[in-house]
């Protein structure tokens, strides 16, 4: 997988995926053996157009004659679907905030490790899997379309951690009717976002109408580590919001109060979506207990569909 910039580490890398495939593999086999009925419907692969060539793509998938006409550039391949049960998209925040952290820790990573277990468990059940960004005003969405394969699960990796390979999704008036645009039948929609942004209540409440006919939850990012930042000697610290572009001055204690009033910002989202009615999952830095809670969260989610 790329990094980032030239030298620059990616926030998740192959091997990182290969060990979160292998416990899904184990947590999923012990969740289901018995439980449910086959995971594939339907003979077959059905062809659904062509596309550009992305990294991973077999090479036998490449259609020869269609790609010299670019002069194979790009190289085209012919797509297939497999009938699948769901459909899983994952709506991530790609604001600059997220780019943020601590101790070599951004809340960035947190949220790419979540993307692949959501889309490691699709792989598992032979779903389609998708990737939504946005911005923190939701005032931007970018996607990577569904398809099946662990390929795809890298591919919208890739995009998150690179911020390009994304099509831009056009407004449709709400938040619910921009993202609801996008999905061609129900959807289970993973909102992963760590929620400190102006107006959470109103995304939220435009995220529990999306799920009157999707199936929406919440995965908060628990960030309050990302400002456990250490105590300075000056008496006013000059802040500056990397959203926003703005400065602001504080007292000391205010700066080491950040990571609370960061906690406790959350501790409201919590309340305000049990309020609207919609199922939240909180993940903190322990990558071996977020996935394993994210993966049974998600396999009990899933399970109930079949």
């Amino acid at each position: 997988m790329r990094t980032r910039e030239q030298g620059v580490e990616p926030y998740i890398n192959l091997s990182e995926i290969t060990e979160i495939e292998l416990l899904i593999l184990k947590r999923m086999r012990e969740l289901t053996m018995g439980e449910h009925r086959s995971h594939v419907h339907g003979s077959g692969f059905d062809f659904v157009g062509l596309r550009d060539w992305q990294a991973g793509d077999r090479f036998s998938s490449i259609d020869w004659a269609q790609s010299t006409l670019n002069n194979f550039s790009p190289l085209v391949v012919r797509e297939f679907e497999q009938p699948s049960n769901a459909t899983v998209v994952v709506v991530a925040d790609g604001s600059l905030s997220t780019r943020c952290g601590t101790g070599g820790m951004p809340i960035a990573a947190i949220i790419a490790r979540a993307i692949a277990t959501i889309g490691m468990s699709a792989v598992f059940f032979q779903d389609r899997f998708g990737l939504i960004t946005f911005n923190s005003e939701f005032s931007e969405l970018a996607a990577v379309p569904a398809r099946i394969g662990k390929n795809q699960v890298i591919h919208c990796l890739d995009a998150y951690q690179q911020q390009r390979g994304l099509q831009q999704v056009p407004q449709a008036g709400s938040i619910s009717r921009s993202l609801a645009g996008l999905m061609r039948k129900m959807s289970l929609i993973p909102i992963v976002s760590d929620f400190l942004f102006d107006n959470p209540r109103e995304v939220i409440l435009e995220l529990s109408r999306l799920n009157s006919v999707h199936d929406v939850f919440l995965v908060l990012i628990d960030s309050g580590f990302a400002f456990d930042l250490p105590s300075v000697s000056a008496g006013w610290v000059e802040a500056f919001d990397v959203e926003t572009g703005r400065s602001r001055l504080m007292s000391r204690d205010a700066f080491g109060k950040l990571a609370q009033r960061a906690r406790d910002w959350q501790d409201e989202i919590e309340r305000i979506a049990k309020n609207f009615d919609l199922d939240l999952l909180r993940l903190g830095m322990d990558e071996l207990q977020s996935a394993v809670a994210l993966t049974e969260f998600v396999a009990e989610r899933r399970l109930r569909k079949t």
